[in-house]
This record gives structure tokens, C-alpha cells and sequence, in this order.
């Protein structure tokens, strides 16, 4: 080890820090102002991975985070580089996902005044963070880290940002300092009293339903959500990030709600009297949606309180752990519904549009062709993760999810390029499970020089390109309000030679009958596999015209 990285130094300190919480991977990009940090992490047990990309880093460790629980890691040096970790930073903040993002600062001898690469970091993360802070001096490294490690992974969970001045980082550590004790929070029991005000309401309702969200997922409450769904005979609607709480070939499964204004799904809500809001949180999809007339009794089952929202007026709130709460208010209430003749029909709408996309053979492909044949060569305990655009539509609303998360989305922030650093994290998360990264042209282009960090760090993953030459979900909505597009073309490379002059396997998709088995080819190579594949996103319109046709009533 370096004598700038010795164990009496505040860099080393950190990292005695990080380890405690057992972090693993520290995703980023080394400056001049956090060298000491760096060398520090190479003489650790914690693995340093090299990102092309700062704003990269920053989805890894939130990608990391999502699969683990566990706050993931980005670090950066100061002015520019820190910045770049910021839009990965809210995105973990909005998709309630534990990340603790480091970067270097300027000194503390210059920090008053105008100075080099000199900006307010600390404000400009605050907004987007639950706690954004400066490490002024050696000795509070051990509070703050601890301190931000709680903060990221306790309910609800977030990112959080600390800076390390470059001269504190060069200091010595106190005398004696050394990381703090870290305490897991026990599950908690649900209020007696609320349980029997929830059960009252669910006792007088004629069609209950369950809406799953995020929190569902991250207290690994598919169980408890299963059980309560069988033992009162009601449906459970997921949100995007609830794909695969209940899995969606379960009887009760309804499909996931989120999709444009009124959707198949929608259409369950529009006949429920109560809702059981299992883990939901507003910003994963408006409640105006479900709830219009704000007509419907709310129970809001949580880790935390609900959001103040008119058309989410909670009559009943249940803040304890999830699990132990479904498993108490399904034995309180004591009755089970008659099952919805309507939920039937929901399901095989959703199944028969998506067998009707396995047929479709045109040329550029279906949008439901791609996401029947991405079911068809993944398993169930697989990953996909779904970018923002058109994509995320089709994937979203038709792409059967049978686990938690298998089925990643940014339905936040919904920001774009978060998939292919985020796969690579993903991967490293569980090694055991297949990769596949669902994208359109415009977001691979954001960050696909993260190719080179995969191959690199030999991550085996596989990104399949949804190409249409534009930013199809721009012109999509332009031609549903405007009538027309405009500013949303342009020119992508050969995709096929892009990814082999990284090193990467490359294929390209000329017929509908090719993607499948190209698809399951490249899942089975140990290495980077970019697959373009032309869409067709006429079927955008042909889709609306079909929601418009139908019988609201599903009488």
C-alpha cells in the first residue's frame, strides 16, 4: 500500500468504513483530488470497477442497490465528475433504491472563495437526495458514513451524497477513530387497532382489489401479497416496479397498471370499491388514474406514511412490515370474495394481444413480437431491464414477470441509458441470473461505451436494440396530441460493427423468425451481445385505436 493510503490516513478510514457496511463494489472514476480514496480501495476487500462514465457509475450502484437492498456505491472526484453522478443519484432518490454517492471536494483552504472546479455540491445534491452533506473534518468520517448508510437503506430508501474535501482526504485519522456499529431495524407489528379498522372496510366492500407497488418488492412480501390474494379470492394489479410480486400466470394476477391514461388493467379499478395499496408510492404512477372520483376506500399497507394526494385519501393506514400486516388483516377480515367475472376477461385480453404479437410476422418487427420472443429465451429468475421510450410501454404493459424483480424499470425519474450500466450491475448482483438489456436506439447511444466496462470486467451480458431510428415515444405522443412530429429522427451507426470494435458479439435481426433464436444464442455466450432489431411503431397507433374500441363496462 501507498504511503497516501496508509492506515492512519482519513482515506483508509473510509474505506474501513464502507467495509463495515459491507459493501462490495465501489462503482466510479478516479480524479485527481480522490487518488488517496482509490489506492485505498485496491488495498481492501472491496472491488474497485471502473466505469467509462461517471453517470454510469451512478446507475450501477443503483441498479446494485435495487437488487440488493443494500445501498449501492458510486464515487467520483470533484466539480464535473461529482455532477455526472447526480442523474443516476435522483434516479435512485425517485425509485426509492439505497445509493451512497462519494466524490472529492475542494479544500477546505478554498472552499470560501472562488476557486478551480469550485461549486456547491452539497447544494446541488440536496434537492435530489435524502441527506446531502460535506465531511469537514477526519474525525466525523465514521458518524457520517454510518449516518448515510442508514439513511439510504432505511425505509424509505434513497440516495444519499457525501463529500470529502481533497485535504481532509489527505489527513490523518484521529487517534482511535474507527467505523461504528451497524444495527438492523426488527420487523415491526401492525397497530391492533388499524387492523381492525382496515378489516371493517374490507368487510363492507363488494370488490376489493390489491394494488403492489415498489415497497412490495423491497420487503420481499410476494408471499404475504400470494397468501392474501388466495385467502380472500382478490385480484392484484402491480405497478411497474411491482412486476412480479405476484407472479403473472398466478390465478389472481391481474397485470401491471401505469400504461397511458386507461388501460386493460385500468379497467379492474374501474369496478373496485376498495383498494389494498400494498407497498404503492405515488410517483410510480398518478392515483388519479385509478381512483378519479376519488370515490374509493384506501388502505395504505407501508413501511411508511402515504403521500398527501386528493385521489389518494387513505381511510385506513397500516405503517408496519408488510408481510406480517397482509398475513394479520386477511385473518381479521375472515371472509373471501366472489371472484370478479371481469378479471377473466382483463387476462385474456392482456394474453391475447400478447400471443396475437408472437404471430405477427411483419417486418420491421411488432413491438408485442419482440416482447413474446424476449419472454420466450429468458427463464423465470432472469433479469430484463427496460429502458424508457416506446419500449417500456410494450415491455411494461405485456411482458410476463413470474419474480420481483426480474423486470427492472425507471417508472421515477423514468430516465433514459440507465440499462446497460445498470445490466452490468445487475449482473454482479446475481451472477446466477441471465442479463438482458431491453433498449431503443436513442438511450443505447447514451451510454454505450459501458460496453468496454463489461468486457472488461467480463460481465456477460446481452443488449437488445429496439431500433426505429428515432425517439419513438417523442413522435408517438407529438402524433397523438399535435398530429404530427417533428425534431425526433436521426442517424445511428452499424450497430453490428459498433459492438464487434469493442470486442463485443454482434447481430442483426433481418427477419421476424431470426430474433428468438439469436436471442437465445447470445444468452448463452460468456460475453457482450448487442442484437439490432428493427421496430415497427406503427403498431403505437394501431394500439390506442384498440384501447379506444373498448367496452369500459366489462360487463
Amino acid at each position: 500500500m501507498s504511503s497516501g493510503a496508509s492506515e492512519d490516513g482519513v482515506a483508509r478510514l473510509i474505506v474501513r468504513c464502507l467495509e463495515n457496511e459491507g459493501v462490495s463494489h465501489v462503482f466510479g472514476i478516479p480524479g485527481e483530488e480522490n487518488i488517496r480514496l482509490v489506492d485505498a480501495l485496491s488495498a481492501s476487500s472491496i472491488r474497485y470497477v471502473l466505469v467509462r462514465h461517471e453517470q454510469a457509475a451512478s446507475f450501477m450502484a443503483e441498479v446494485y442497490g435495487r437488487l440488493t437492498g443494500n445501498a449501492g456505491v458510486c464515487s467520483a472526484t470533484l466539480g464535473p465528475g461529482a455532477i455526472n453522478l447526480l442523474l443516476g443519484v435522483a434516479d435512485a432518490t425517485t425509485n426509492s433504491t439505497p445509493v451512497v454517492a462519494l466524490s472529492a471536494q475542494v479544500g477546505m483552504d478554498r472552499k470560501f472563495k472562488e476557486s478551480h472546479q469550485g461549486v456547491d455540491l452539497v447544494s446541488i445534491f440536496a434537492p435530489a437526495t435524502k441527506w446531502s452533506e460535506l465531511i469537514a473534518t477526519p474525525g466525523a468520517v465514521p458518524e457520517m458514513v454510518r449516518k448515510a448508510f442508514k439513511l439510504a437503506q432505511t425505509e424509505r430508501p434513497g440516495a444519499v451524497y457525501l463529500a470529502v474535501p481533497e485535504d481532509v482526504e489527505k489527513a490523518r485519522a484521529p487517534d482511535g477513530a474507527r467505523p461504528l456499529v451497524v444495527n438492523t431495524p426488527r420487523p415491526d407489528e401492525p397497530s391492533a387497532s388499524q387492523l381492525q379498522r382496515a378489516a371493517d372496510v374490507l368487510r363492507a366492500a363488494r370488490n376489493p382489489i390489491v394494488l403492489a407497488g415498489h415497497g412490495a418488492a423491497r420487503a420481499g412480501a410476494s408471499d404475504a401479497v400470494r397468501r392474501f390474494a388466495e385467502t380472500l379470492g382478490v385480484a392484484v394489479a402491480t405497478t411497474f416496479h411491482g412486476k412480479g410480486v405476484l407472479p403473472d400466470d398466478h390465478a389472481q394476477a391481474l397485470g401491471a397498471v401505469g400504461f397511458m391514461s386507461h388501460d386493460y388493467v385500468n379497467f379492474g379499478f374501474d369496478r373496485a370499491d376498495a383498494i389494498v395499496a400494498v407497498g404503492y408510492e405515488l410517483q410510480e404512477f398518478d392515483p388519479a388514474r385509478i381512483n378519479p372520483n376519488c370515490d374509493k376506500k384506501i388502505i395504505h399497507v407501508h413501511r411508511f406514511p402515504a403521500e398527501v394526494d386528493v385521489h389518494y385519501e387513505v381511510e385506513v393506514g397500516l405503517q408496519s412490515d408488510i408481510g406480517r400486516t397482509l398475513d394479520a388483516l386477511a385473518a381479521e377480515v375472515g371472509r373471501r370474495f366472489v371472484p370478479d367475472v371481469g378479471k377473466q376477461r382483463i387476462r385474456a385480453m392482456i394474453d391475447g394481444e400478447l400471443e396475437r404479437g408472437r404471430r405477427d410476422s411483419r417486418f420491421p418487427m411488432a413491438p408485442a413480437r419482440i416482447v413474446a420472443d424476449t419472454r420466450s429465451a429468458l427463464g423465470r429468475d432472469d433479469i430484463v431491464l427496460v429502458d424508457t421510450g416506446a419500449l417500456k410501454m410494450w415491455m411494461a404493459r405485456l411482458y410476463p414477470t413470474y419474480e420481483p424483480n426480474t423486470c427492472l424499470i425507471s417508472n421515477g425519474l423514468s430516465t433514459m441509458a440507465w440499462t446497460l450500466p445498470g445490466a452490468i450491475a445487475a449482473k454482479i448482483a446475481r451472477p446466477d441470473a441471465r442479463v438482458l438489456v431491453a433498449t431503443g436506439d436513442g438511450a443505447f447511444m447514451m451510454n454505450s461505451q459501458e460496453i468496454e466496462t463489461a468486457l472488461r470486467e467480463r460481465v456477460p451480458i446481452v443488449v437488445l436494440i429496439w431500433v426505429d431510428d428515432e425517439y419513438g415515444l417523442i413522435k408517438w405522443k407529438m402524433e397523438l396530441e399535435l398530429g404530427h412530429s417533428i425534431a425526433t429522427s436521426f442517424g445511428n451507426p452499424d450497430f453490428v460493427a459498433y459492438a464487434e470494435s469493442f470486442g463485443a458479439d454482434g447481430y442483426r435481426i433481418e427477419a421476424p423468425e431470426e430474433l428468438l433464436p439469436t436471442l437465445r444464442q447470445a444468452l448463452t455466450e460468456d460475453t457482450v451481445s448487442v442484437i439490432s432489431c428493427p421496430v415497427d411503431y406503427s403498431a403505437n397507433l394501431e394500439l390506442i385505436a384498440a384501447l379506444g374500441e373498448l367496452d369500459e363496462s366489462l360487463s
